[in-house]
């Protein structure tokens, strides 16, 4: 079968297949439907037309290509053409000719106007006005602000009756960073980003957030109301199919997305009037013109992401919950802004901010020392390692006369820990680790070992290690005591494999020895990627959750850690990866620092009575002075250790906001080192893509070089040789042909000698035979005069007459036998007749009567016989005397035995001359015979077939004279 596809303007198409034949016949047309735009724009980047032919197997369904054509867009126009013979490019039958006919021109698609369409009962398409709505034109259907109601119309009046709210909700983002290209530049200061789009013809735009890898703003809503009905705003939300929302930084877009509204208002759908519709989720935000920024291709699990939900209500029904937020603490109220797109400019918030900053703690507590501080400043640098410091208690003493007249004071604080922002698509894993025993020692003498290893990518840099050492010798497999371990920890699944791949897991081998110190014996490299690979168990979490769980065992070497790279015993281990999913809070809090103090209590002191003038003279310690300078003294004191709090209070604050700030700075550049590793690892795969293929290419110009030298050395050898197998037989052919020519002289001079000979044995012959002929002559003549000569020949005729008459005596009763048949079939035929004149009298008169006529014919011709006889008997007479007369004279040219042989032929032939007479005779009389009967005429077979012999016999008679 054969088969024509044809691809223009992205869509392909294919003739229906036909019968595989020298001049098959497709009789197909292929259109396509574009714009005159369309055209124009194709006509300038002279777009090609290219059809390919294909010989197609029914039964398999392969394809074969034959060839193909290129067509010229520009030679299309709208008048008809006569159709061409274009000729197939790349032939497949290179010995054919093979061309295809075909026409190309442009038709004008003149379709009839949507107003004139009356059809009943058809549902109406997208962005047509239903038949409900016959009268509407679609360029009428727009959203129109009507201020002073506070409301969007869309659509006529008459039709509008129904009031809606739509409302769009942007809740949360994840992996913003993608979308910044290495060659952007953003503003040198802390840039703002948000996200911006248009909703019935009003930009609405998020609240500013600074922080691209965790993106943290408060989910909004903006609302609209609007007047319209049910029908007219099917046919708006399909005129206007797609919301686009961007993402932008001042006035550039970094990223834009589209979320399809047709999904709300389902043809013949009646959810709306009992609830609100929604299309919500999360949409991939794609970066502005990616063909000319040429990023490399996104991850599905790396793809920036915007959540948006999209909600239309009739007013008046309470809305449900459209979206779940998960990026938010669930120990943290959600909040919310809503913003109200009507001409009533108000914006309302659902609840107050929850403060980011925790509060700063009042004057009568006491503030952290310095160590407190100090670990704090460790605490907040270093987030990744779970350090707890321990709270310390400090009381100071406060002056009598500055204490409040309370009993007791209890004053607590718990300041908030660190926290670390998780992205929304991290999922959490527990990895467990089971070193289970060592065996197959290589070493000569025994050890205490144990294994120590460490990986900080599970969260601690803290090695872990077996315990207690445990000895191993020779041929001996030995258990390791404390040996499992299991980290809980969140990350990005393509962080994980990226990480295990990687980066192996270094496990020491340690001898244990109290008398020196201890000797690091060997490493063994675990590669952690191996479980990725391994089959996956799913079970149920603590919660319910579906979770998965992934578990491998090997035995590894244990490698010389110094000197050559010997293999000292093998590990055996087991490892374990489940997991549970997505991390559902995006804050984890690391460490927990908290401050007490104790509890002051003071009780009221009285001062004491003013000292009479009669009593003795007091201490000066005990004089007013000397306790208000005291008093003096110690409040200075306090105020000093306050200001020293208070400015320890504010070096921790600044040293957390730098800490926070190192590390914003240090997820940035983590990300974009991470983007960049992946568009290395993309371009290194290229690379080494194309690498492989140059070294392949390289390899097969190589071989084809080399085949090519043998070819060309065969070539130059196999010439030589012909050239010197030509000039051999050039040379053989030379001597072959002087040669020849020698021998062809040596035959003709051998050959003249040999006609000389010959000519003197001619003439000798020719004397001798003139000599024998007198003699014959002679002797002939002496001959004829003997009686016995002519005795004998005389026998000889009676000798031959005696044979021909056996001969005839037989055919004769052949004869006999055949007529004695033919006489027995013809009584049957006879008999037949019989019947047949019996029934038909008359008939049989006028035979007769035609029958007396020929046999009227018949004695005529009998008469005529008997002349002919007499004339023949004549011509007998003359033949055989023109015989004897020609015997005559060849008798004096040939010898006796000639002359002998000369009388037996003529006598055979004046016999079988005779025998033609003699059986012409028999077949007259025989047809005669039959006529006499009257039982045949001339009409019948047996007659007819006597007269045609009697012909032949006639023939060939006079053929003989």
């Amino acid at each position: 079968m054969l088969v024509v596809e044809a691809k223009f303007d992205g869509e392909q198409l294919a003739t229906d297949p036909v019968d595989h034949t020298d001049q098959p016949e497709f009789a197909t047309e292929l259109a396509w439907e574009i714009d005159r735009k369309a055209l124009h724009q194709h006509r300038l980047q002279r777009t090609p037309i290219k059809l390919q032919c294909f010989a197609l197997d029914p039964l398999s369904s392969a394809k074969e290509t034959i060839g193909y054509i290129v067509l010229d867009l520009r030679t299309a126009q709208e008048t008809k053409q006569a159709p061409k013979w274009y000729q197939l490019l790349s032939n497949k039958y290179s010995k054919f000719k093979s061309e295809i006919q075909i026409s190309i021109a442009l038709e004008t698609d003149t379709k009839a106007p949507v107003d004139s369409f009356k059809a009943k009962g058809a549902p109406p398409r997208d962005g047509k006005v239903p038949a409900s709505l016959s009268g509407l034109d679609p360029k009428d259907v727009v959203a129109v602000l009507n201020e002073e109601e506070g409301y969007h119309q869309i659509g006529p009046a008459e039709y509008c009756t129904d009031y809606f709210i739509m409302s769009v909700t942007i809740a949360f983002a994840t992996q913003l960073e993608q979308l910044i290209p290495c060659t952007m530049k953003l503003p040198e200061r802390q840039p703002e980003f948000f996200f911006y789009y248009s909703l019935l013809g009003n930009d609405v735009t998020n609240e500013p957030f600074n922080d691209l890898i965790n993106p943290n703003f408060e989910p909004e809503r903006a609302s609209v109301r609007i007047r319209s009905s049910i029908e007219i705003l099917r046919v708006y939300l399909a005129l206007q199919s797609k919301l686009q929302i961007h993402l932008c930084c001042g006035d550039q877009s970094l990223g834009s997305t589209e979320i399809p509204l047709t999904g709300l208002l389902k043809k013949g759908g009646a959810e709306i009037n009992q609830r609100p519709v929604t299309v919500e989720g999360a949409f991939t935000l794609d970066p502005p013109n990616r063909a000319k920024q040429k990023l490399a291709p996104i991850p599905v699990e790396l793809a920036p992401t915007v959540g948006v939900s999209v909600a239309l209500q009739r007013e008046g029904i309470d809305a449900q919950s459209l979206i779940e937020l998960k990026t938010q603490n669930e120990h943290e109220p959600q909040h919310s802004k809503k913003k109200v797109l009507t001409p009533i400019k108000e914006k309302t918030l659902a609840g107050p901010k929850s403060p980011s900053v925790s509060p700063v703690p009042p004057h009568n507590q006491s503030p952290p020392t310095k160590d407190d501080a100090t670990e704090s400043e460790v605490e907040s640098l270093q987030y990744d390692k779970d350090m707890k410091p321990n709270p310390k208690a400090v009381s100071s003493s406060v002056p009598a006369s500055l204490a409040q007249p309370v009993t007791t004071t209890n004053v607590s604080e718990t300041a908030s820990g660190q926290k670390i922002a998780v992205p929304a698509t991290s999922h959490h894993f527990c990895f467990s680790i089971d070193l289970r025993s060592v065996h197959d020692l290589e070493v000569g003498f025994p050890i205490n070992c144990i294994l120590r290893y460490s990986y900080p990518f599970f969260g601690s840099a803290a090695p872990i290690m077996t315990n207690p050492p445990v000895e191993v010798r020779k041929n001996m497999e030995v258990f390791l005591p404390q040996s499992y371990c299991a980290f809980d920890f969140a990350t990005m699944p393509h962080q994980l494999q990226d990480t295990f791949l990687r980066i192996p897991l270094l496990v020491e081998l340690w001898h244990k020895d109290k008398m020196s110190k201890d000797l690091l014996l060997g490493i063994a490299r675990i590669q952690l990627s191996n479980i990725l690979s391994s089959e996956k168990t799913r079970f149920l979490g603590s919660n319910g959750e579906q979770c998965w769980r992934q578990t491998y065992s090997e035995s590894v070497p244990v490698i010389a850690a110094q000197g050559s790279n010997n293999r000292i015993i093998d590990l055996s281990y087991t490892v374990t990866l489940e997991d549970y999913g997505l991390v559902k809070m995006r804050e984890i809090f690391v460490s927990d620092s908290s401050q007490g103090v104790s509890a002051i209590e003071q009780k009221p002191s009285s001062l004491p009575p003013a000292p009479c003038p009669s009593e003795i003279q007091t201490e000066p310690r005990e004089t007013l002075e000397y306790k208000a300078a005291l008093e003096l003294e110690m409040w200075k004191e306090m105020q000093e250790d306050i200001f020293e709090n208070q400015l320890k209070q504010k070096e921790l604050a600044h040293m957390q906001a730098l800490a926070e700030e190192w590390k914003k700075r240090d997820r940035e550049r983590e990300s974009l080192v991470k983007k960049k590793v992946a568009e290395y690892t993309i371009l290194e795969g290229k690379l080494q893509k194309t690498l492989i293929d140059l070294e392949k290419r390289e390899q097969q110009l190589v071989i084809a070089e080399s085949e090519l030298q043998r070819e060309r050395k065969e070539l130059k050898s196999e010439r030589e040789r012909n050239l010197q197998e030509l000039q051999d037989s050039i040379r053989r052919a030379k001597e072959d042909c002087v040669h020849q020519v020698d021998l062809e002289r040596l035959k003709i001079k051998q050959l003249e000698e040999e006609k000389h000979r010959l000519h003197q044995q001619l003439n000798d012959a020719e004397n001798k035979y003139k000599i024998l002929e007198k003699e014959f002559q002679q002797f002939k003549d002496q001959q004829s005069n003997k009686p016995e000569i002519r005795l004998q020949s005389e026998i000889n005729l009676l000798t031959l007459e005696k044979v021909e008459l056996e001969r005839k005596l037989e055919s004769a009763t052949k004869s006999k036998l055949h007529y004695k048949q033919q006489w027995g079939r013809a009584l049957k035929e006879l008999a037949r007749l019989k019947q047949r004149e019996q029934e038909s009298q008359m008939a049989r008169l006028k035979k007769q009567q035609e029958e007396l006529e020929q046999m009227r014919l018949r004695y005529l011709a009998a008469e005529e016989k008997d002349t002919v006889k007499t004339e023949r008997q004549e011509l007998l007479d003359i033949r055989n005397e023109l015989n004897r007369l020609r015997q005559q004279e060849q008798k004096q040219y040939q010898d006796s035995r000639e002359i002998a042989s000369g009388k037996m032929d003529s006598l055979h032939g004046n016999a079988l001359e005779e025998g033609l007479d003699d059986y012409l005779t028999r077949l007259i009389e025989e047809r005669d015979t039959l006529m006499r009967t009257g039982v045949y005429n001339h009409e019948d077979r047996i007659i007819s077939e006597l007269d045609r012999q009697i012909r032949e016999v006639l023939a060939k008679n006079s053929a003989s004279n």
